[in-house]
């Protein structure tokens, strides 16, 4: 599997190109919005592009889903149905943030913990993370060691939790019971910003390190 990092909308949201490299097929993992650029960089790596993942209901990661459905034909997974009072929010969020016009939709697929994602070769686990919204979820490619982690962890930082329906404790619950179990080694790429490794999160990480949660 090949990912092309695409940053989208003023937030700089991390959109993913995630190519499967034996078909060229394709997943595009939190479409925010800038569809252009970020069909673009499609084209210019000649993938095809049969399905939009998703990994929670925020407008910077999924502002753009219901007009590239529709460009593309192609269906929509995930968040867990526990996002679904933000999606039905995006006209209005569009809107407050100044987003062109956007559309709510209802995803082909809601997602839970346990299930797995496919695009072309390429199986991706699921595992529900709460705490930054109440139905985010992650993908991880166990081959790979590489996870898509939307806004629950950061380089040195975590996702917020003061918006609705968000809560600390259950966000570090999720970290450290839904992503550390995966292996220091596992490669992720955020909502936004930089990559990095569990490993490193766990070493350095003011809120989630093993030394910031008393393990040490």
């Amino acid at each position: 599997m090949r990912v092309v990092i695409v940053p989208v909308t003023p937030f700089q949201q991390n959109c993913s190109l995630a190519i499967c490299e034996s078909t060229g097929r394709a997943a595009l993992v939190d479409p925010g919005g800038d569809l252009d650029l970020v069909l673009a960089q499609v084209e210019k790596q000649r993938a095809t592009v049969e399905k939009i993942l998703l990994t929670h209901g925020h407008i910077d990661h999924c502002g753009g889903t219901a007009e590239l459905r529709r460009r593309l034909g192609v269906p929509v997974e995930g968040p867990h149905a526990e996002d679904r009072f933000w999606i039905d929010q995006l006209p209005s969020q569009g809107r407050m943030f100044g987003f062109p016009p956007l559309e709510s939709f209802t995803p082909d697929r809601w997602l839970a913990g346990g299930d797995t994602v496919r695009f072309g070769a390429v199986e991706l686990a699921v595992r529900h993370c709460p705490g930054h919204t109440p139905g985010h979820v992650v993908f991880f490619h166990p081959g790979e060691r590489l996870a898509f982690v939307g806004d629950v962890l950061f380089q040195g930082s975590i996702g917020r939790t003061d918006f609705p329906r968000g809560d600390l404790d259950t966000l570090v619950r999720s970290i450290t019971t839904q992503l550390w179990p995966l292996g220091d080694e596992v490669t992720f790429i955020p909502g936004h910003g930089p990559v990095s490794t569990f490993g490193a999160e766990r070493r350095t990480n003011p809120f989630v390190g093993d030394e910031a949660l008393g393990r040490l």
